[in-house]
């Protein structure tokens, strides 16, 4: 692979009946494989945002803006409020979700 990019690189353009070899595929698999496996990672390893605003929180929960507010009245939903903006903590959010209580409105 690394001889195709360094000719493409000499050249400045490649050609259609360029030869690309067997070796030449499987070195690009495998640097692709790893970069698919990397960004897999990432995202498992949890690098998830601490805090969350409140569409997204709407979304993940599939609810009203109004149902939302009232969660936070009735003290169902912890929040932070910064300025005009109110956060809500992931963790929590989920830890409600895993809980599978019933919240009435």
């Amino acid at each position: 692979m690394e001889k195709a990019i360094s000719h493409f690189d000499k050249q400045g353009k490649m050609f259609r009946d360029q030869l690309i070899t067997v070796g030449d595929l499987l070195e690009f698999k495998d640097l692709l494989l790893s970069d698919i496996k990397s960004m897999l990672k990432d995202q498992v390893s949890g690098k998830t945002k601490k805090w969350l605003k409140a569409i997204e929180v709407r979304k993940m929960l599939n609810i009203s803006h109004g149902k939302l507010q009232a969660l936070r009245d009735n003290g169902k939903i912890p929040f932070t409020k910064l300025g005009k903006v109110t956060y809500y903590d992931a963790d929590k959010i989920e830890g409600l979700m895993e809980t599978a209580t019933i919240v009435k409105f």
